[in-house]
């Protein structure tokens, strides 16, 4: 039966079997492997969260959805060749991984420590692959913002943590000191160091606000894309870029942005 003919994740297996048939596949889907499509695999969940943050457009996430999904059946696909699972595996172990971490729903537990639950059942399956010690399963490959929030939210729950946000930025105010002490020589490294330390308190500050770091750090950047596009339509109606701008004229012009709310 051609796969057009079956609209399903059934139709989908079929095609990414196909795509990586040696003799009669596409060239490039062949000789993927798991470290070339894994970069894929995380710009196609950025686009599903970017879609989603775009607003109601049912068209468009449907279609983002659809591409992440794909990534799923492209790593099951490749493990299948090599005998070590299915892509049935993969979501039967995940259909078991939610009953198992929702008693309250699939059960007779309380609901209302659902939360602590969840966090007890994923240190019980860490604990059974042998990850040991209170930052274990925290992935490395994680966005650097979203993984220092994740550390020292696991770190907090032993009482490794500052008392209030306050108290952040005191460290904060501390590790700008360094960094400015750290100037004058300009040493690469110790300028990286510091900035990184900066940069890890500026994320346990948002998780201290209960903020999502990551999700500041998109908004601060959209912001100054809305802003620096204003500086440029500001000098389109003289016929200029911001190249035959001075610094003055877009800083005016920035400001003008700011105060008009963009």
């Amino acid at each position: 039966m051609p796969v057009t003919e079956a609209p399903s994740l059934d139709a989908l297996l079929k095609v990414m079997a196909r795509l990586r048939d040696k003799d009669t596949g596409c060239p490039w889907d062949v000789v993927q492997d798991f470290p070339t499509i894994a970069p894929f695999t995380i710009e196609e969940s950025y686009e599903v969260a970017d879609a989603i943050r775009r607003g109601p457009e049912p068209a468009m996430l449907v279609d983002e959805l659809g591409d992440l999904l794909l990534q799923v059946v492209y790593h099951a696909r490749m493990a299948e060749e090599r005998g070590w699972f299915r892509f049935e595996d993969v979501a039967a172990g995940s259909a078991a991984k939610m009953i198992r971490r929702h008693p309250h729903v699939f059960g007779d537990a309380d609901a209302s420590k659902a939360v602590d639950i969840w966090e007890e059942q994923k240190e019980s399956e860490r604990a059974a692959r042998a990850e040991t010690g209170v930052l274990a399963g925290i992935a490395a490959g994680l966005p650097g913002l979203t993984r220092a929030a994740k550390l020292t939210k696991r770190a907090a729950r032993v009482g490794f943590d500052w008392p209030d946000a306050s108290a952040v930025l005191d460290k904060l105010d501390e590790e700008a000191a360094e960094l400015r002490a750290e100037l004058p020589q300009a040493d690469p490294a110790r300028l990286a160091d510091e900035v990184g330390d900066l940069l890890f308190v500026l994320a346990n500050l948002a998780r201290k606000l209960d903020l999502d770091p990551e999700l500041c750090m998109d908004q601060a950047n959209r912001k100054f894309e809305r802003r620096f596009g204003a500086i440029e339509a500001a000098l389109a109606t003289e016929g200029r870029t911001p190249a035959d701008a001075t610094l003055e004229e877009m800083e005016e012009s920035w400001r003008e942005a700011k105060r008009q709310g963009l």
